[in-house]
């Protein structure tokens, strides 16, 4: 597979914190959704971008528990940027959603 994230891919992304993992996957979703209606093609990379880093998320060992989790949201955030939006998403549910592990992952680190 060619990752965008090589150094990610290769080993880095499993010693990140799931808290972490999660921050920087919403970090790319949020990317995505500001750059939905003002340019496509930026949209898609940063989508493209969160799906890597989830996948990523979903081969990492250290977070088996939460396997049923993160399937999910691959398929719903598929469903909301590529398909139907069967879910009802909204760009304010995912941008909270996330906003949560990155205010985890800013008090864990004392910002």
């Amino acid at each position: 597979m060619n990752y965008q994230h090589k150094e990610l891919a290769s080993g880095k992304w499993r010693k990140f914190s799931f808290i972490d993992q999660m921050g920087n996957i919403g970090s790319e979703i949020g990317r995505a959704i500001s750059w939905r209606s003002k340019n496509k093609k930026l949209s898609r990379e940063a989508f493209e971008r969160a799906l890597e880093l989830l996948d990523l998320t979903i081969e990492d060992t250290k977070n088996k528990s939460k396997l049923k989790e993160l399937c999910l949201l691959l398929e719903t955030l598929a469903d909301y940027f590529y398909f139907d939006n069967e879910y009802s998403s909204t760009d304010k549910e995912w941008n909270d959603y996330f906003y949560n592990f990155e205010y985890a992952s800013a008090v864990a680190k004392g910002f």
